[in-house]
């Protein structure tokens, strides 16, 4: 009888090796979630299971410019919750998406607004 073996697609694969990455570093980890026409993101405690701070473009907050223009806003205002919340370092989980475009411009509005990864 042999091992079941499991066939993920490449994206599935890439998520899972980035995801395995950021938890071993030990730190609570800041992931990203892009649809079409939205960007996503929250700080997770992994350890707890729980959702410490969290920013999407659907909130009357963010402009709904272009999707970078978005992006920025809701990395802004992620960072800005993360700080009042006591989080100052993350682990930037991107998933299975390629660090550019939304992705990227998210992370730097972060970074630039305090958090530290």
């Amino acid at each position: 009888m042999s091992a079941k073996r499991y066939s993920y697609n490449a994206a599935e694969r890439r998520k899972r090796r980035v995801r395995a990455a950021v938890k071993a570093s030990g730190r609570l980890r800041l992931s990203v979630f892009r649809s079409s026409r939205h960007i996503y993101a929250q700080i997770i405690n992994d350890v707890e299971g729980s959702t410490l701070a969290a920013a999407s473009s659907l909130e009357s907050g963010v402009d709904g410019g272009s999707n970078q223009e978005a992006a920025k806003a809701v990395g802004a205002l992620l960072a800005e919750r993360a700080k009042a919340a006591g989080i100052e370092e993350v682990a930037f989980d991107r998933g299975s998406y390629p660090y550019h475009g939304r992705v990227k411009v998210l992370a730097e509005a972060a970074r630039e607004n305090g958090l530290k990864f």
